[in-house]
């Protein structure tokens, strides 16, 4: 079943470290908390530098989405994140410090569980017209989008279900997919 999920309905929570907020768009299953959800999609508000949360077996996919960006130290390896709409894997379980480059950011948060047979989820930036599959996550970034009889503003997002959609992405929008790939048809990615 479709399910709206609009931005005004998310309450901020504080980061586990205390370094942020985090607004949580959707997670499996419904109603898991930070230790027993399979996967997780939110939008984290970093206003100052420092250590990232450690989440242990958790593998992550981080999307700017507001800000210059950052300048993350990853088990020791620099990793300059100042190109927004660009999604960037990392481990949650290495220590990751994070120093702002011109004031506070605001990314898209993808994180799952690394267990065996767990299904990793695809993480793509996209503009144009979509089919996107039948479990699917999107979210609206830059501008609106139309899936599913479903209009999208700015960081309101709609969780699929049960049939394929097409997405019309007015301005850069978030697929994730949850149970398989993105399939695209005329998209450039963004």
């Amino acid at each position: 079943m479709t399910r709206a999920l609009p931005a005004s309905a998310r309450t901020p929570v504080p980061w586990k470290n205390g370094g942020g907020v985090t607004r949580e768009i959707a997670a499996w299953p419904e109603g898991a908390g930070m230790d027993d959800f399979a996967w997780r999609v939110s939008l984290a508000e970093v206003a100052a530098d420092g250590p990232f949360s450690a989440f242990p077996d958790i593998d992550r996919t981080l999307t700017l989405v507001e800000g210059t960006g950052m300048d993350l130290t990853v088990g020791g390896a620099r990793h300059l994140v100042n190109t927004r709409y660009v999604p960037r894997d990392f481990r949650g379980d290495v220590p990751t410090e994070c120093r702002l480059l011109d004031g506070p950011v605001v990314n898209l948060n993808v994180m799952w569980r690394r267990a065996a047979g767990a299904t990793t989820p695809t993480v793509a930036v996209v503009r144009g017209r979509l089919r996107v599959g039948a479990d699917a996550l999107v979210v609206a970034l830059d501008g609106t989008a139309e899936v599913a009889g479903v209009t999208l503003q700015p960081y309101d997002a709609v969780r699929l279900g049960g049939a394929e959609a097409l997405l019309h992405a007015h301005g850069r929008t978030a697929v994730i997919g949850i149970g398989g790939p993105v399939r695209s048809s005329d998209a450039p990615l963004a």
